[in-house]
Order: C-alpha cells, then sequence, then structure tokens
C-alpha cells in the first residue's frame, strides 16, 4: 500500500511511494510525531537521477526487513533536494562539518527539534570499505537514543551552536575590480588540464560558469590565455563521451579527466548553462563545431525535455533495465547489428568503439575524437540517424518531469539567446512557452513558487535561485523580442528579491525572510552545479539597472558581487558566475539602443549585428519611441536621426552618435561579422 509520500509532485518521492518504509514528507507533522513517539529523525535526501540514491533505496528501503527497524525506530522523512534545496543546504552544511566531504543520497540523524547528531551519505546492506551496513548504524543509533540519549543531545547541540557561530557571509567590502578579474583567470589558467581540457583531475564536471567568464574575458581585454581554455576544454567535451553523440545533450559529469565515460544522468540546469556557452563561443569566433553542439543541444532540450504544458522537464536518469548506462552505450556487434558489416565497422572506428570496450562488459560510449573527412560527412549525417532510430527502440532512462523555476529560467536565457544569433523561431517560441508556464502556475500572488508538475504547482516556496534565474531568463527574452511584458516580470522579481532577500550587509540569504524557519539561514555565494544565487540575481540586478537606469538596482549587484570579491584570487573556479557577471560590470554593460519601426528590415538588420557583440554583458533594446508605446528608458528620448532606424550605443545612459550602418555597427562592437556569415549554415 502506498504511503505518505503518494500525494507528492516530486518524481523522486513517487519513487518511494510504494516502500514499506513508513516515509513522511518535510512537513511539520513529521516532526511532532517525532516528539510524541520520543524517537529521532531519519532524514533521507536524494533527487530522481541520483544513481546511488537507487541503489541504496533497492538495497534497503524495499528491503521488508529493514524497513521494519527504520519504522519501529524512527519518523522517517524523505526529502527531493531539488524542490527543497534549503532543507538540503543546512543538513549538507552539517554533514560536511561531520564527514570533511558530502554527497547523495544524504542519511541525517535528527534530534525531533530537527538537530543533525549523525550524518552520512550511502551506507551498503552489508558492511564493505571500511563502511558499516545501514542495519549496522539503524541499531547502533537507536541504542545510544535509548541508553545514552545525552551524548547525541549533546552532539546535536554542539554541531549546530558550531554552525550558527559561522554567522551569515561576509559583508561587501571592495569591489570585483578589473585587476581581480584578471587574477581569476589566472588562477583558472593554474588549474587548467591543457591536454584534456577543464580543471584539475577525475571527476570532472563541465564548468560551464567558468566558460562564460572567460568568454567574457577575452571579449573585454583580447586575452588569448582565456579564449584558448575555453576552446580547449568546449573542444574536448564536444568530442567525448560527456556529450551524446547521437542524441545531442551533455551529461552530468565525466568520471575519467578525459570526458570518456561519463555518468550519465542528463539534466536540463547542465545543458541550459552548456548550450549558452557553445553559442557564446559561436558569436565569439564562429567556430562551426561551436555552432553545431549549440543546435544540437538546444534541439534535445525541446525533443526530449519539454512537458506538455511548456516547461522542461529536470532530467533524465543515468539507469535503465537496472544498469547505469545500459541505453547510451555500444559494442562492434551491436554496431553491425543496426547499420551492417561495413558501416558498422567504420562507425565503430569513427566513434571510437573498441573491442575492449571503454565502458563496462566491453561496451563503448560513443565519442567523436575528429571530424569525418569532407568526403564522409553525408555518411556520418545517415550513420548518426540510423544510430539514434535504433537507440530509439531500447528501453528509455526514467523522466524526472518536474519543473524547476531556476533551471527553467536557464534554459529559457539560452533557448533566446540562440533563437537570437541562429534565426531560430522554433527555439524561441519554446522559450516563451516556458516562460509562459512560470507567469501561469509558478508565480502567485506575485512570489514565484520553486516547482511545478502536469501544470500543478508544488508546494515549496522559491529560494533566491529562482528569482535570480528567471530574471535572468525573462531579460534575454525582452532582449530578443522586444516585448516590455517581460522587463516588468523582472522588475517585479528583483522587488521581492530587494525587499525579502537581503541580508543587511550587501549579500543575500538563499531564502526569504518569510520562509519557513530551519536551523540556520543557508546563505552559501559560490556556484555548485548552477549559479549560485547571489550571483545569478546580481547579474539580472545589474542588467535590468543597465535598461532603466536604476542606480538601486546597480548598487545592489555591485554588493552582492563584493561579497565575493577575496575568492578571485585563488578560488576562482567556484565563483565563475559572479566573476562573468564582474565582467559585465567592468564593461558597463554596454547598453545598446536600435529605435525603428519594429520588424522593418533596417531595423531587424541592426539588431541582428547588434546581438552579435561579445562585449560581457551588453544589453539590447529594441523600439519605436515615435509609435506611443509602452516605451523601457533605454529607448526613451532616442529617435532615427532621419528615415532609417538607428542604433545608440551607450554606458551609464550616456549615448555615443547614432548609426544607421550595420557595417559600422560591427566595427564599433567588434564584431567579426565574415566569421560568422560564414558558419551560419553549418551542420556537421
Amino acid at each position: 500500500m502506498a504511503n505518505r509520500l503518494a500525494h507528492s509532485t516530486s518524481p523522486y518521492l513517487l519513487q518511494h511511494q510504494d516502500n514499506p518504509v513508513e516515509w513522511w514528507p518535510w512537513c511539520p507533522e513529521a516532526f511532532a510525531e517525532a516528539r510524541a513517539r520520543d524517537v529521532p529523525v531519519l532524514l533521507s535526501v536524494g533527487y530522481a537521477a541520483c544513481h546511488w540514491c537507487h541503489v541504496m533505496a533497492h538495497e534497503s528501503f524495499e528491503d521488508s526487513s529493514v524497513a521494519a527497524i527504520m519504522n519501529a525506530g524512527f519518523v522517517n522523512v524523505k526529502v527531493d533536494r531539488e524542490e527543497r534545496p534549503d532543507v538540503d543546504a543546512v543538513y549538507m552544511e552539517a554533514l560536511q562539518a561531520m564527514r570533511g566531504q558530502g554527497g547523495w543520497p544524504m542519511t541525517a540523524f535528527l534530534t525531533p527539534a530537527g538537530e543533525p547528531f549523525y550524518c552520512g551519505t550511502y551506507f551498503p546492506p552489508q558492511p564493505r570499505h571500511g563502511l558499516p551496513s545501514f542495519t549496522q548504524v539503524l541499531l547502533a543509533i537507536s541504542d545510544t537514543w535509548q541508553q545514552r540519549r545525552d551524548e547525541l543531545l549533546a552532539a546535536g547541540a554542539d554541531l549546530v551552536r558550531r554552525l550558527s557561530e559561522r554567522g551569515p557571509g561576509a559583508p561587501a567590502g571592495g569591489a570585483l575590480t578589473a585587476e581581480l578579474l584578471a587574477a581569476a583567470v589566472g588562477s583558472l589558467a593554474a588549474g587548467y588540464d591543457e591536454q584534456r581540457g577543464g580543471f584539475g583531475g577525475a571527476p570532472k564536471f563541465p564548468p560551464s560558469m567558468c566558460l562564460e567568464f572567460l568568454l567574457r574575458a577575452h571579449a573585454r581585454t583580447g586575452d588569448p590565455v582565456a579564449l584558448h581554455m575555453v576552446e580547449g576544454t568546449a573542444t574536448a567535451m564536444a568530442r567525448g563521451g560527456i556529450y551524446d553523440q547521437l542524441g545531442g545533450g551533455f551529461a552530468r559529469y565525466s568520471v575519467d579527466a578525459s570526458w570518456v565515460v561519463p555518468h550519465f544522468e542528463k539534466m536540463l540546469y547542465d545543458n541550459a548553462l552548456l548550450l549558452r556557452v557553445y553559442v557564446h563561443w559561436w558569436r565569439a569566433t564562429g567556430s562551426p563545431l561551436a555552432r553545431r553542439i549549440g543546435v544540437e543541444t538546444a534541439e534535445w532540450m525541446l525533443r526530449d525535455l519539454a512537458t506538455p504544458e511548456g516547461g522542461f522537464a529536470s532530467a533524465y536518469d543515468a539507469d535503465s533495465e537496472g544498469e547505469e548506462g545500459r541505453f547510451y552505450v555500444w559494442t562492434p556487434a551491436q554496431l553491425v547489428d543496426v547499420l551492417g558489416a561495413d558501416d558498422g565497422a567504420w562507425a565503430a572506428e569513427l566513434f571510437a568503439v573498441t573491442p575492449g570496450g571503454t565502458f563496462e562488459h566491453g561496451s563503448s560510449v560513443l565519442q567523436l575524437p575528429r571530424d569525418p573527412a569532407d568526403a564522409d560527412v553525408d555518411r556520418t549525417a545517415d550513420v548518426r540517424r540510423r544510430l539514434a532510430s535504433g537507440r530509439q527502440q531500447r528501453v528509455w532512462p526514467a523522466r524526472d518531469d518536474k519543473v524547476v523555476a531556476a533551471w527553467n529560467g536557464l534554459a529559457i536565457a539560452a533557448l533566446a539567446d540562440a533563437a537570437g544569433l541562429f534565426d531560430r523561431d522554433d527555439l524561441l517560441r519554446a522559450a516563451e512557452r516556458a516562460a509562459g508556464l512560470l507567469v501561469r502556475v509558478h508565480l502567485v500572488d506575485g512570489r514565484l513558487w520553486r516547482t511545478s508538475r502536469d501544470g500543478r504547482v508544488g508546494p515549496n516556496a522559491g529560494v533566491l535561485d529562482d528569482y535570480g534565474d528567471v530574471a535572468e531568463g525573462f531579460l534575454a527574452l525582452y532582449a530578443v523580442t522586444g516585448n516590455p511584458h517581460w522587463l516588468r516580470l523582472t522588475g517585479d522579481l528583483l522587488d521581492v528579491v530587494l525587499g525579502h532577500f537581503g541580508d543587511g550587509r550587501g549579500g543575500f540569504y538563499d531564502t526569504a525572510d518569510d520562509a519557513e524557519t530551519l536551523l540556520r539561514r543557508p546563505q552559501d555565494g559560490t556556484d555548485n552545479a548552477t549559479p549560485s544565487g547571489s550571483a545569478a540575481a546580481a547579474g539580472a540586478l545589474l542588467s535590468y539597472a543597465a535598461y532603466t537606469g536604476s542606480h538601486r538596482h546597480r548598487a545592489a549587484a555591485e554588493a552582492a558581487l563584493g561579497a565575493v570579491a577575496p575568492l578571485a584570487r585563488q578560488h576562482a573556479r567556484f565563483i565563475g558566475w559572479a566573476a562573468a557577471v564582474g565582467e559585465a560590470a567592468v564593461a558597463g554593460p554596454l547598453e545598446i539602443a536600435v529605435v525603428g519601426r519594429p520588424n522593418a528590415a533596417d531595423t531587424c538588420a541592426l539588431a541582428r549585428v547588434a546581438r552579435l557583440t561579445p562585449s560581457p554583458g551588453a544589453v539590447l533594446a529594441v523600439g519605436d519611441p515615435a509609435a506611443g508605446q509602452d516605451i523601457v528608458p533605454l529607448l526613451a528620448g532616442h529617435r532615427p536621426p532621419g528615415e532609417h532606424a538607428a542604433a545608440y550605443l551607450c554606458r551609464h545612459f550616456s549615448c555615443a552618435a547614432p548609426t544607421t550602418s550595420p557595417a559600422e555597427l560591427a566595427v564599433a562592437l567588434g564584431v567579426n561579422t565574415a566569421a560568422h556569415l560564414l558558419t551560419r549554415a553549418a551542420t556537421v
């Protein structure tokens, strides 16, 4: 019989609805039950695409004998970290304080007051590799609770005291200056893997935020080292197994240092961030590879992640048929089965599929170490199509179809950028549909809610990165559509950020001042798999200030950047998005106003050139002030000098003389139009 998780909107919690464990969702009633029964709380935190979460579920939570011990001795609470990043952050901090590192599944034992006294991650069903079995842990905790409870209560109180002594983040004390940004490039260069791209050793995660920073640093300064690191990393990832060579899109990370074998789960946030990187790499250089990967990643998002309600699902699992990666890997024999002997052998060489395999059981992850010869381009396209069609017949990994506001904001921004640069109306329509869902379902009485599923909003309030990333998406939509509706909504979201998330010291908390009270109000200015909430908010605040001339919003952005400025010299990998926003702040950002009749050829020509500028964080407003329409401040007061559309280049609302020539505008913006025109139609 289903347990209390059966009514959840979280696919992760629904995976556990038929466990023999008497799970509770995170709620006050669960802790009241623990007090009434005088037992501790067992908190289990994970997410739907988490491989080791599935392993522990199969080994322990589906085992009736283990469940009996859990039910008798604990109130068991299951949390989806993607729905409740605040709960995850608080107890992950406790886990890291106890163990020195964290991970998922996270297993924490709490007092009925919510104080953690013992934390771990995955526990096996039998003792191995120095880990006790999960049953041993349960029995030991239960016995200690009964016999020596004072020790556990004291341990919990001491940990809470130590965490609370850390206080809020450092106050904003200095600017993220050009000198510090140069030091951040140097910090990244010191850890760059010259042979294989990326930073550090295995496992390797796509350094999306750092790549965006490096692209902006190169655009502002011309530093060839910054661009070299982007091209080396982006090329290695695109040619490696971390990229799905048949369907497009990137896996979560590579277990090796060469991007060969991924952890096969595919997340919306990774692909949204990487889509933007590849689009912006193409904008900077005209690289055909950058364009191809950008287009394929965008098309994968639309094909495999789009939900019927218009949003984007969260992830695909790594496992299918009980095996990690089974859906994605190939043996030489499987290639022959689909393609025939000649094409199968040729494809094995093209995609580095070997008899011994690069993965488990003699299978290989498809790679594309080099482009095919010109004579083989059509053959390559045909082989990819046939293999993709053959793979469609396999059992698919499970899809986590909840819609997360923040991740959809990232997707909207990336798709809007790609639509504007690649002239793809289908990508723009998808971005608008996702934005419409967020407004229609997630935005309730002026406040964002974190998740939805099947068009039904979830029970959890939005956190800072929801507001920052959704605002970023709306701003990107405004830049492409010119519809002031998106700019107005951005202002509304940022009013909530400034009114409810500030820490009084120039920084931001990750939860609102009227959110559920936890042991500690989480605050982290460093990036994780996605931009930190603080950096996301700073980026949206800065862009909004550039459109409106608001000193209040710019000052808030600069203060938030100042809070992480001390990390630039030695820890740049952890503040990639803040550094990218810092580049925009140092560059202005550049404000481009194109005034002319909407959809007229001369207006569109100037707008297209404007979108090609690599200037960090440049904002673009397109409209006709003479039409009496709702005009944003950046456009107000500007008029074409004659009958043709004109472009004004401004910083801090101080503008140079307008130009009506796309060629002159390209020169002023540093756009290499020849490189882009040569690669616009590239598909290989």
